[in-house]
């Protein structure tokens, strides 16, 4: 038998608790500690991997010498790709000359570089619910 709910709190709900996750991200072969490390965690291929304009995207800055190893809070399920770039002279984006990158730079699942970055796709991942690591080590190419 089921009894109707009366009185002050009948019409009340409960919210489900959000379902988030961490991504623990392990650096290696940063060529030195200075300057900053530039962390883009994007869900948009459109602005992979210069996520400047991604208004969606999770943009952290870290001290060079703090960066071994970086945590991402509060991921909401979905896909996505990380781009870190190694701002040496922490000027707050990446220095090129003749058009090769003069700071280092590192991807999600560590895709080869051929001419210019790799693809949303070779460097995408999944998080669901649960907390994820991963580890990305810095190039350099200059």
């Amino acid at each position: 038998m089921t009894i109707p709910l009366s009185g002050a709190g009948a019409n009340q709900s409960v919210a489900a608790p959000a379902i988030t996750a961490t991504i623990d991200i392990a650096i290696s072969n940063l060529r030195s500690q200075k300057g900053d490390v530039l962390v883009c965690l994007s869900s948009n291929p459109k602005y992979f991997p210069d996520c400047r304009k991604d208004k969606s995207a999770r943009k952290i800055k870290v001290a060079a010498s703090d960066a071994g190893n970086i945590k991402i809070q509060n991921v909401t399920p979905g896909t996505y790709a990380v781009a870190l770039i190694h701002d040496e002279n922490a000027n707050g984006k990446m220095d090129l000359r003749l058009f090769l990158p003069r700071e280092g730079f590192g991807f999600s699942r560590n895709p080869k570089i051929g001419m210019g970055p790799p693809k949303f796709k070779s460097a995408q991942f999944t998080i669901g619910s649960e907390d994820a690591n991963y580890a990305v080590k810095m190039k350099y190419i200059l």
